[in-house]
């Protein structure tokens, strides 16, 4: 139930009613002067609550309401008393509120205050569990294919390596498990950090030649503020890249150096090489003569995978990762345009690679949902968030793989 705090207008006595018109005339009890509505006090759920407006006042200055709709309230703000946003957020929450500020086209600081939504905190781990499991299979048989056409290859060249299929296959699943789950703890954590709800990372098993399509975590409750969501973008893809490197580094140092005209026997699959798996190569084994390739051991294989997700999570569009570091930099207008003009650039590169136009459409479908962005959208990023954004982009650069396959070196 809504009630008005009134104020009058003569000798400043103050009290709530069971009204909210904006005047009741000559109803002060202390002089008989008129009251005005200057905020309203919320029940929720059959308990007394203080007003919202009292409650923002405590770390808002605020101006004009410009608009009350149930329990939705629309204010200006003339000044920031309280800096820390999400100090702000969690102490609203406990009244049953969520915030949000936003700057208007002229400049002017807006603030929402609105129902949180209930969050169901509850999870079945079986579901994890399972899912973990059959993702375990899924890439396992996908390792022992991969793994089946390695030791071919030392058995057919007599080349010294690993020649149990199965441990292959275990090291494909385990290192490419590992990455995927690392990147996924790592948004864990800065949720956590943040006070952003979400569930533990769901694995999802599928038959394809990593045996998966990854891994994901489900956020339950808004961003809180800019920083927070580069710190969400940033976290997951750094986190998995530090297990990408090392995977790649051993996988390497398995992997088979074989002539040139082995290769072209069959048909292969060549991977595309981004600028950091070239350097990661060249570290491992050096500058190779011209008339010689390699046969990928699957563990370098699960490396180069997670260097590509790295990639494709990162690209500044919609709600990949990329895409929440740019919304933290750019308003809801132009990461909307950003979004729409990557998808069509994506389909573009079909030229290069045919799978890029699923990727370029799931762009466009994910950019019709837009990206909110942070619900604090007024204080500034700070130095650090700034700095992991170039780095960031860095990252972005250097594992981009344009053309991932091709039937040709």
């Amino acid at each position: 139930m809504v009630k008005g705090i009134y104020e009058c207008i003569s000798c400043g006595h103050r009290e709530v009613r069971d009204s909210t018109k904006p005047l009741l005339p000559n109803a002060c009890p202390v002089c008989g002067g008129d009251m005005i509505l200057v905020g309203y006090e919320i029940d929720i759920e059959g308990e007394e609550h203080p007003g919202i407006e009292e409650f923002l006042r405590k770390y808002y200055e605020l101006g004009q309401l410009l608009e009350a709709r149930g329990d939705t309230y629309v204010y200006e703000v003339i000044s920031i008393k309280e800096k820390n946003f999400e100090k702000v957020l969690s102490e609203a929450e406990k009244i049953g509120y969520w915030l949000a500020l936003k700057r208007a086209k002229d400049g002017r600081i807006i603030l929402y205050a609105f129902p949180a939504q209930k969050i169901e905190s509850r999870e079945n781990p079986l579901i994890g569990i399972l899912l973990f499991i059959l993702t375990l299979l899924s890439t396992f048989f996908a390792g022992y294919i991969l793994s089946t056409l390695y030791v071919t290859t030392l058995e057919e060249l007599n080349l010294p390596g690993i020649k149990n299929t199965y441990l292959n296959a275990l090291a494909f699943s385990l290192g490419i498990i590992s990455i995927l789950g690392t990147h996924e703890m790592g948004h864990k954590i800065a949720a956590s950090i943040h006070n952003v709800k979400s569930t533990f990372p769901y694995f999802i098993p599928f038959p394809s030649f990593i045996g998966t399509l990854g891994a994901v975590i489900r956020v339950k409750s808004p961003i809180p503020t800019r920083n927070a969501e580069v710190d969400l973008g940033v976290s997951g893809p750094i986190a998995g890249l530090l297990v990408a490197i090392p995977v790649t580094i051993i996988g390497l140092k398995l992997s088979a150096v074989v002539p040139i005209n082995y290769l072209e026997k069959g048909e292969t699959i060549y991977f595309g090489s981004s600028l950091l798996f070239y350097g990661l190569m060249k570290l491992v084994l050096g500058d190779l003569p011209q008339n010689v390739g390699i046969i990928l051991h699957p563990l370098a294989v699960a490396g180069w995978v997670g260097i590509l997700v790295t990639f494709l999570n990162l690209i500044p569009a919609a709600q990949l990762d990329g895409g929440h570091v740019a919304r933290a930099l750019l308003p809801e207008k132009a990461h909307r345009v950003l979004t729409y003009t990557l998808g069509f650039l994506t389909i573009g590169l079909a030229y290069f690679w045919p799978g890029w136009i699923l990727w370029g459409i799931l762009i466009l479908l994910m950019g019709r949902v837009g990206n909110p962005g942070a619900l604090d959208e007024v204080s500034p990023l700070t130095t650090s968030r700034k700095i992991l954004a170039i780095i960031i982009w860095i990252i972005f650069v250097i594992c981009a793989v344009p053309v991932p396959f091709s039937q040709k070196a």
